[in-house]
């Protein structure tokens, strides 16, 4: 009886697994077409009678209802499985999004763009490094710091944390940091990038390798136009292609102090620690080269991609809480702020100086 049972409660696990996402999913959907409804609703109204309304994307729309709901009511329980999969969409968008690119587009972008992030990198963890030393933060939550501002936000955090076995207070600090930052950045990139009268690319570029967060990023990028959030992707996953290598060297670093394990295999180490997706879209970014879609699939893939980052953005609306941010303290906050000040001008002074060398 008990081996039947035990075999029976795999195949009843996973359907119940997948209905407690439902919720959440459904909460994603419903938000992200309020959003796209919203955009609608505004601009009719404003040709209706005649006013210059600002046209407020929908990407933005999604974005602030999440915002709402998780700051006022809050975000029940039941939801929270789903949302969590805001993430997965992300990346799903990523991928779909390769087939809006020719693969000689890309390594093109990618080449320009590689050489900025290696510089942004650098930057970011010595900047951040140092930060941390005169705030006299623990080592190992600047190490997290450092990682998280210099390569993929939270998902670069998480990754670094078994890697030097950092405390898990430390990793709590150092993503409610970035996260702060990365909500003030959906905000005043846009606005910082119009005040320059940017261009889509250049703008995009910018966002890809200034803002932290990979959904972030790419919000930001699609506020300021459907352009510039293409380019904040690439640019963005080409600096998420350098995860292993950093989380890679601290590990080694933590390890030579003796306060984290050894890496056996660093080449296993770095296959491990490597964003699949980004393989996922230079996959299908090929296929479009060797006109593997015709228009119609094309369109529909894009679509397909727009409509996932739409749940992508309300998850972030939806997960940042601004009064759980607060309980986290404020020396973190100081650090990561001055850095990301820091890291935001150099970055902005090296894509408006590609853009003029290299017409960007």
């Amino acid at each position: 009886m008990s081996e039947a049972v035990a075999i029976q409660r795999p195949a009843v696990a996973l359907p119940w697994r997948f209905v407690r996402l439902l919720p959440g999913i459904a909460l994603l959907f419903a938000i992200g077409y309020a959003g796209k409804l919203a955009e609608t609703l505004v601009k009719d109204y404003g040709k209706a009678h005649h006013l210059a309304l600002p046209n407020i994307e929908y990407v933005l729309w999604a974005i602030l209802i999440g915002l709402v709901i998780s700051n006022t009511a809050g975000v029940a329980q039941i939801f929270r499985p789903g949302i969590a999969t805001y993430d997965f969409w992300l990346k799903a968008g990523i991928v779909l999004l390769g087939a809006r690119f020719l693969l000689g587009d890309v390594l093109k972008l990618g080449g320009v763009s590689l050489g900025l992030v290696v510089i942004e990198i650098g930057v970011a963890i010595a900047i951040m490094t140092v930060l941390g030393r005169w705030f006299k933060l623990k080592p190992k939550l600047t190490s997290l710091l450092a990682v998280g501002s210099s390569i993929c936000g939270v998902s670069a955090i998480i990754a670094a944390k078994g890697a030097i076995e950092a405390d898990d207070d430390d990793a709590a600090f150092a993503i409610a940091a970035i996260l702060a930052l990365g909500a003030f950045g959906l905000f005043a990139y846009p606005a910082i990038g119009h005040f320059l009268h940017m261009s889509e690319h250049a703008f995009g570029v910018w966002a890809g390798l200034a803002v932290d967060n990979t959904a972030e990023a790419a919000a930001a990028g699609a506020i300021y136009s459907d352009t510039a959030g293409k380019v904040a992707v690439l640019t963005k996953s080409t600096r998420n292609a350098m995860i292993g290598f950093v989380v890679l060297a601290y590990a080694v670093y933590w390890a030579s102090k003796g306060q984290a394990k050894t890496v056996q295999g660093k080449a296993a180490f770095l296959w491990q620690k490597f964003p699949k997706f980004v393989l996922g879209f230079l996959f299908v970014s090929l296929l479009a080269t060797f006109q593997t879609f015709d228009k119609a699939q094309i369109a529909s893939l894009a679509n397909l991609s727009r409509w996932a980052f739409l749940l992508t953005f309300a998850g972030v609306g939806l997960k940042t809480d601004f009064r759980e941010i607060r309980r986290q303290g404020a020396r973190p906050f100081v650090v990561g702020a001055l850095a990301e000040l820091t890291v935001t001008a150099v970055t902005l002074g090296l894509v408006l100086a590609a853009a003029a060398i290299f017409n960007l």
